[in-house]
């Protein structure tokens, strides 16, 4: 079943370490099976606090998807994000 991974983007912080993020993470895909599906459109919040953007990616299931968020690229990628923003980051599988 597939899963996806939605990253809810609250606050930058840093924008020089959302740059460097943006870099690394860019890398971290490769040999991963992944779909972006939205990446910073144009949103509009219908319930609960405004956030600056939303990101969601799809992957073949829950493992797959674990295994890229866990890889030591992205491992090395997510200090960055963490730094440069505030993020509230969801694995949730679909139907």
């Amino acid at each position: 079943m597939p899963a996806f991974i939605v990253f809810t983007k609250q606050r930058t912080k840093d924008q020089a370490e959302l740059d460097t993020y943006t870099k690394k993470a860019g890398k971290s895909f490769a040999g991963h099976d992944f779909k972006v599906l939205a990446a910073y459109g144009p949103q509009e919040v219908l319930e609960g606090d405004h956030h600056e953007g939303t990101v969601i990616l799809q992957f073949p299931d829950k493992d797959a998807a674990r295994a890229w968020f866990d890889s030591p690229a992205y491992t090395e990628a997510r200090q960055h994000r963490m730094a440069g923003a505030d993020y509230q980051v969801t694995l949730v599988e679909g139907v």
